[in-house]
C-alpha cells in the first residue's frame, strides 16, 4: 500500500512539474536535468546524498514521456529500490561521457539544468560536448520551478515535520534539564547528536550550535571546548532529520539568574517572536512579518544587533524557500513552513536567539516545536 502511495506522489510531482515545463514559453526546454540532492529526492525518492559538492550520486531526467534515473554502481540496487517509476541507467565510465548518449537515446534537444546548483566546471565541459556532437544540444537554465513546488508542504510532507519536530523538542528538555557549570559546548553537541541517533533521526538537520558566553554572539558558532558558567547565555540550535525532513530550533538558557542586560534582551526576542507569529497568514508580505519583529527589536535600540533574517523555510532541506527577511517580499501561502527565530548578539557579551518552526495555516500560524524552556521573565 505504502509503495502504490509513494508512486502516485511522486507520480504527481512529475506531472507537475511536466506541466511547468510546458507552460514556460521562456524556454523551449524538452528535458528538464536534475542535479540538486533535495529535487532529486522531492521527485524520485532516491535517497542517496553527496559526499561533497564536486560530487554526486546521481542525477533525474525527466522529459514528457520518460523519468530516467542516472546513477553509478555503487547505487544502482538503491535507486531501483527506492525510485521504482524510473528506468534506472548505471554509468558506463562518468557523467560527462556518458550523457549525451543518454540524451541522445532520449530524444533530446534542450537540456535544462539547475543554474543554482550546476558547478561552472562541469557547465563548461557538458557545453562542450553536447555542442560539438552531431546533433546539438543546447543547455539552458530552468526556472526555480521544483522550488516552488516545494514551498508547499502536503499532508504527509507536515506530519513528517511535526515529528521531526517533536523529537528535536523532546531532545532539548532532555539536554536543557541536565546543563550544568563546567559541562563544554562540544559535550552538549555530542549529547544533543546521541539522542538524535537514539530517538530514530537519520542524522542531524545540521552541525548543531552550542554557544556560551561571548561565543553566543555569533550566530552559526561552532561548540568549542569552552566551560558554561552561571549566569551567561547560552544558545542551543539544533534539528534532526526524519525521513529526509528536516526540524529547526533555537533556545536561549542561563544555569542561573541571567546577567544583566540579558533578562531584558530576552523580554525584547521574545515579544518580537511572538508579534512576527501572529502576523503569519496567508497573504502576509515576508517582509512584513520580518519587519514587525525587526521593529521591536530596533524601537527597544538593538536594531544594529539584529543582522540576520528572521527566518527560512524548512523541509527537505533547513534552509530553503520561503525567507523571512527584509528584502524580496513574497506573499505567504497555507503549507509552507517556516522558521522565526529573531535574535540579538551584543560584541564581546553574548546573544540571545530564540526559534520555532511554524507551519502557514488557513488561519494563521501553528507552531510545530514545542513551546518549552522559555522563560517568562517578569
Amino acid at each position: 500500500m505504502a509503495l502504490t502511495q509513494n508512486r502516485e506522489m511522486f507520480g504527481r510531482r512529475i506531472n507537475d512539474l511536466r506541466n511547468r515545463l510546458a507552460g514556460h514559453r521562456d524556454t523551449d526546454v524538452d528535458t528538464a536535468w536534475i542535479v540538486q540532492p533535495e529535487n532529486r529526492r522531492y521527485l524520485s525518492g532516491f535517497k542517496a546524498t553527496d559526499t561533497q559538492f564536486t560530487e554526486s550520486s546521481g542525477s533525474l531526467l525527466v522529459t514528457a514521456e520518460k523519468t530516467v534515473l542516472i546513477t553509478d554502481s555503487r547505487y544502482t540496487t538503491e535507486a531501483r529500490m527506492e525510485a521504482p517509476g524510473f528506468d534506472v541507467l548505471t554509468l558506463k565510465r562518468d557523467l560527462e561521457t556518458d550523457l549525451p548518449d543518454i540524451l541522445h537515446t532520449i530524444g533530446t534537444r534542450t537540456l535544462g539544468f539547475e543554474g543554482d546548483y550546476l558547478t561552472w566546471g562541469t557547465h563548461r565541459r557538458l557545453a562542450e560536448s553536447l555542442g560539438t556532437s552531431p546533433n546539438a544540444i543546447d543547455l539552458v537554465p530552468l526556472p526555480p520551478m521544483l522550488e516552488d513546488m516545494r514551498e508547499i508542504k502536503d499532508d504527509r510532507e507536515l506530519d513528517i515535520l511535526r515529528d521531526a519536530a517533536n523529537l528535536i523538542s523532546h531532545i532539548f528538555d532532555t539536554v536543557i534539564n541536565t546543563l550544568e557549570p563546567g559541562m563544554t559546548e562540544k559535550e552538549v553537541a555530542r549529547r544533543i547528536e546521541s539522542l538524535a541517533i537514539s530517538g530514530g533521526a537519520e542524522a542531524l538537520s545540521f552541525p548543531s550550535i552550542v554557544a556560551s558566553g561571548p561565543n553566543s554572539t555569533l550566530p552559526h558558532a561552532v561548540p568549542t571546548n569552552r566551560r558554561l558558567r552561571a549566569a551567561e547565555p547560552v544558545i542551543i540550535d539544533a534539528g534532526v532529520r526524519l525521513n529526509g525532513y528536516c526540524s529547526d530550533m533555537t533556545r536561549t538558557v542561563f544555569i542561573g539568574p541571567p546577567n544583566e542586560p540579558f533578562r531584558d534582551i530576552y523580554k525584547i526576542i521574545k515579544k518580537a517572536q511572538s508579534t512576527a507569529i501572529k502576523m503569519i497568514q496567508p497573504l502576509v508580505s515576508t517582509t512584513e512579518v520580518d519587519g514587525a519583529a525587526r521593529d521591536i527589536i530596533k524601537g527597544a535600540g538593538y536594531g544594529e544587533y539584529f543582522g540576520h533574517g528572521l527566518g527560512h523555510g524548512v523541509g527537505l532541506a533547513t534552509h530553503e524557500r520561503p525567507r523571512l527577511g527584509p528584502r524580496k517580499p513574497v506573499l505567504l501561502k497555507a503549507g509552507m513552513v517556516v522558521t522565526v527565530e529573531p535574535g540579538i548578539y551584543l560584541p564581546e557579551k553574548g546573544g540571545i536567539r530564540l526559534e520555532e518552526m511554524v507551519v502557514v495555516t488557513d488561519t494563521g500560524a501553528e507552531i510545530l516545536t514545542r513551546n518549552q524552556n522559555v522563560y517568562d521573565f517578569e
